[in-house]
Parts: structure tokens; C-alpha cells; sequence
């Protein structure tokens, strides 16, 4: 998979290209489609081009992720880069990201993507996976952002529309669950085969649970808002077939790359934290090791590290964490707190061979593993053990009859998160004693259900911060005490996006509409997107 990524790069790179140069400088790619663009794209090299830059595009990765949900979310924290997000430093830069490049580039080429493949009788398949990809693409915006423009987006140029009216995210959600509905059912095996597909390499059935499971995982966004809804929502996702085994999971396998703001074939979560000096990177957050620990999780040996790093060869980290933990345990960073701060002094690690060296305070706070940030790491779209957590809550929540009780459910889960773990280079292969200690040790105990079956599924959302920030304003859980500080923006965790102010300048109609349905009326990201019920 990784030769066939480096291979399809320049074919990706050329679609760019192409793309790019078709756009006038006042569309801003968000809403319009010139007429004068390509009339012979091929829509296959579209759908791979939004694939790969989900989780390889640099800037999206970095800042919406590393910069932004991971640390709101307190799984990591603590270098200087990532304070937007751990002590809720405003920066509306950072917030609009997802948007600036997403619209110009994913929006704009999977809609046209589906446009065109609808149009030809032999891309069937085709098609319906561009439909799909559409609606997860659309799905991270409007959970962080709220009301967007979706029904007039990428299109609006040729409709004669100069801007576009901002969908309410109701209407939109309503409109992903008839087109996963509809194009789960579409595709066909004995139709045409999309072998360049990243995700499945045209896989019909693993596409097709592939959307039930995205379907599912919407679905569970209104449980909240519209448990009504979001039950017959469940139900109908699982009826239509949802992931049965790992073996379904989508991921995306990516290159060894470093990859800058124009390739994307690394994995940009990895290479968003590698890119920095090994001091400047983020820490584990203490949240997130202590409930680790609590439940004495065998994942946290292998997750949480320490490292030595001479500092003319920052790239030559050697491992001393058990030298570490040794003398003081594991130690990571407070919520709202920076590297250096509750500061401790150097210690001595023998390294064997009579060297002995000085590990100051920042290599005595745990941070990732390397092999969980390596340039080629998988990126985990959606895994069979969220959707076995997602059901676990459903059954918990609602006594639905989804194949299985809550506890088998939430046993399937656990195992899978644990076990996945081994499918990244270098990564630990948790065994079935392992799994069953763990669930042994943590059962759902009565009252306690849904924050035991949402805590793990933060934890299995670990790197995938926008899923992770979703899944916690939507559950509560875990419970995360407000880092705030003096620094702060905010006094509590932040609920959403602000939208960029190029929409408040050049869409001012149409925007003020969507902030007139936020809470207050201001855009501002305390306010809660229509899911998130407080």
C-alpha cells in the first residue's frame, strides 16, 4: 500500500494542479466552481486525492488536531505550539484551517467528484463511494464549525449563486443519513471496480460497512438532540451491516514522508509532531494516563515513553523509560500546564556500559511512543472498535436488540482498540490474557455503564483529535476539569470552531444567519453546534 501511495502521488499532485489553476482568485474555492475548469477530470483521481489528504494534508492535521481537539480533549498537552488548545488560547488563525483549505481543495473536488461520476452509467461504483466520501468529509466540518454551507457548496459558481447560504446542521445531518442510506444500497459488485481506491481498493462490501458504520457513528451525534431520531438512525445502520471485524476497518496506509504543505503521503498527525525538536513537542496529558493507569490498561506501557535526546542528533532518541520510571514513575503533563512547568531536575539513567546520562525535566514527562508517530504510521478513519463502542452505548442507552448485549459489545471493543494497536510498525501485539485481565478488572458496573463504554472510546480516539473532541461534547465523558489559566480565552473546554473571518467579510448575509441560531447569537466557540445539547 505504501508503494502504491508513492506511485498515485504524482497523479494526485497533477489533479491539484489542474484543479487549482481553474479557480479565480475571488472564489476562495469554498464556493464556486468555474465554468472553465477541466471537462475530462477524472473523478477517480478526485476521490483518491480527497482519501490521501484527510489525514496526510500538514496544516489541517496539525492545526485542527495537534494544535486544537487533542489537547482540548486533555490526551496531550504541554508544548508551547499546542496551548490553543490545552488552556483554551483563542486563535481564530488556527480555528479556520479546516475550512480555508478544506473548501478550495476536499469540498471542491468530491463535489465535483459525485457530479460527475453521476453523469456516466459505467462509474456506479464510483460514484457511490464519492457520495460516501462526501458525507465524511462534510461530517468534520459541520461537527466543528455548526451551520455551513453544504447543499450550494463547490457548486454555486455555475448556479449563478456568488455566495452560499449556510445549511442548517439538522438539514444537513437529515441529508447524510438518506445519502449513506442510498448509497450503501447502490453499490454493486458486479459494476465497475475503483482498484485505486486508498481506503478499500474497491472493495464493495467493505464500502458498504464502511457507510452503515459512518451512519452509525452520526447517528449517535443526536442521541442527545433527538434520541428518537438517532434510535431509528442506530437501527437502520445496523440493519444495512456495519463493520463485523477489524478486517473492515478504513484506514489509510500512509508513505514514509515527511511531508511538507505540498506532499501529502505521510501521515500529517505523525509529521505535524515530528516536525518539532524533540523538547518542543507535547507531552501525555496526566488525564489521560491516570485513567489509563486506573484501569491498569496494558496499552499504557507501550503508549507512554520516555526519551533521551542528544542535542545535535534530536532524530537519535533513546528509549530510558524504564530507567525513568524507576526513579520517579510516569509522569506527564497537568492540564492547562506547559512542559516546563511543576519543573524537575535532571536525573542520571545508566544506559548501560558504564554511560551515564542527564535526563532533564522535559524527558522525564512521557510523551507517544515513537512508533505511534512514525512518518508511515495508519491513520484510523473508523475501526471496528468504535463501532463496537458506539453499539455498546446504543444498547446501554436504549436496549435496542443490535446483535448483542452492552457488555459484549463493549468486550469487542476494548479487545479490537487493543489489539489494532498492532497494526502500526514496531507497535505492541496486546495479548488475548491481556484483554481479558482488563475486562476482568473493569466491568460495566450498574451506573456506570455509559461513562465506562465513552471513556474507552476516547482512549481508542487517540491521534484522531476531531473524532475524539466530537464523541466528548457529545457524551460528557470522560469528565475534564477546565484547564483554564490566566492565559485563557475561555474559563471551560471550548465547544466549536469560530468561522474564519474571510466568511464574516465576503458572506456576511448569509453567515449572520447561521449565528443568529447559535447560542447568544454570537460566534464565538462557547456557543454549541446544534448537536450538542447542553
Amino acid at each position: 500500500m505504501k508503494k502504491y501511495i508513492n506511485k498515485i502521488a504524482i497523479l494526485i499532485l497533477t489533479c491539484a494542479t489542474m484543479l487549482s489553476s481553474c479557480k479565480k482568485f475571488e472564489d476562495f474555492g469554498h464556493i464556486n466552481t468555474d465554468p472553465t475548469k477541466s471537462s475530462n477530470l477524472d473523478p477517480t483521481n478526485q476521490l483518491v486525492l480527497t482519501q490521501l489528504r484527510f489525514s496526510g494534508e500538514l496544516t489541517i492535521n496539525e492545526r485542527t488536531g495537534i494544535i486544537m481537539t487533542m489537547p482540548m480533549v486533555q490526551q496531550i498537552g504541554g508544548a508551547y505550539y499546542n496551548r490553543y488548545g490545552f488552556e483554551y488560547v483563542k486563535n481564530r488563525q488556527y480555528m479556520s484551517e479546516l475550512w480555508e483549505l478544506g473548501y478550495p481543495n476536499d469540498v471542491l473536488n468530491i463535489v465535483d467528484a459525485t457530479e460527475r461520476s453521476a453523469k456516466d452509467p459505467q462509474k456506479n461504483n464510483l460514484n457511490a463511494m464519492c457520495r460516501i466520501m462526501k458525507v465524511y468529509i462534510f461530517a468534520r466540518m459541520t461537527d466543528l464549525y455548526g451551520d455551513i454551507p453544504y447543499t450550494q457548496a463547490g457548486k454555486a459558481y455555475s448556479a449563478g449563486i456568488v455566495r452560499p447560504e449556510f445549511d442548517a446542521q439538522q438539514d444537513i445531518y437529515n441529508d447524510f443519513f438518506k445519502e449513506l442510506t442510498e448509497a450503501s444500497a447502490q453499490l454493486d459488485a458486479s459494476k465497475d471496480n475503483v482498484a485505486a481506491d486508498i481506503f478499500y481498493q474497491g472493495n464493495v462490501a467493505k464500502w458498504k460497512r464502511f457507510a452503515n458504520s459512518l451512519h452509525l457513528r452520526l447517528a449517535m451525534r443526536l442521541s442527545k438532540i433527538n434520541p428518537d431520531k438517532a434510535k431509528a438512525e442506530v437501527q437502520a445502520a445496523f440493519a444495512a451491516g456495519v463493520f463485523e471485524s477489524a478486517d473492515d476497518n478504513c484506514i489509510t496506509r500512509h508513505a514514509d514522508v515527511q511531508n511538507s504543505y505540498a506532499d501529502i503521503r505521510g501521515n500529517g498527525v505523525s509529521v505535524g509532531i515530528n516536525q518539532y525538536p524533540d523538547e518542543g513537542r507535547p507531552r501525555i496529558c496526566t488525564t489521560l494516563l491516570k485513567a489509563m493507569s486506573d484501569a491498569n490498561d496494558p496499552r499504557l506501557q507501550y503508549i507512554a515513553r520516555n526519551y533521551w535526546v542528544n542535542p545535535d542528533k534530536p532524530s537519535e532518541r533513546i528509549d530510558v523509560t524504564e530507567q525513568v520510571k524507576a526513579q520517579v514513575g510516569i509522569i506527564g503533563v497537568g492540564p492547562g500546564k506547559y512542559n516546563y512547568d511543576d519543573f524537575l531536575g535532571a536525573i542520571n539513567v545508566d544506559l548501560g556500559g558504564g554511560r551515564i546520562v542527564q535526563v532533564p525535566n522535559n524527558g522525564q514527562k512521557v510523551q507517544l511512543a515513537n512508533w505511534l508517530i512514525t512518518n508511515d504510521a495508519p491513520f484510523f478513519h473508523l475501526t471496528y472498535a468504535e463501532t463496537e463502542l458506539l453499539l455498546a452505548e446504543a444498547n446501554q442507552r436504549w436496549g435496542l436488540n443490535l446483535g448483542g448485549s452492552a457488555t459484549a459489545h463493549f468486550g469487542n471493543g476494548v479487545g479490537a482498540a487493543m489489539k489494532q494497536l498492532a497494526l502500526f510498525k514496531g507497535g505492541p501485539a496486546i495479548t488475548d490474557a491481556q484483554v481479558q485481565n482488563f475486562k476482568t478488572d473493569n466491568p460495566l458496573s450498574p451506573g456506570n455503564e455509559l461513562k465506562a463504554i465513552d471513556t474507552q472510546l476516547w482512549v481508542a480516539l487517540l491521534l484522531n483529535g476531531p473524532e475524539a473532541y466530537a464523541n466528548w461534547r457529545r457524551t460528557g465523558f470522560p469528565v475534564l476539569a477546565s484547564a483554564s489559566n490566566a492565559e485563557s480565552t475561555s474559563l471551560t473546554t471550548p465547544r466549536r470552531f469560530e468561522y474564519p473571518l474571510t466568511e464574516t467579510e465576503q458572506n456576511a448575509t448569509n453567515i449572520n444567519k447561521a449565528i443568529a441560531r447559535l447560542t447568544g447569537g454570537i460566534d464565538d466557540w462557547t456557543a454549541r453546534v446544534w448537536w450538542d445539547k447542553q
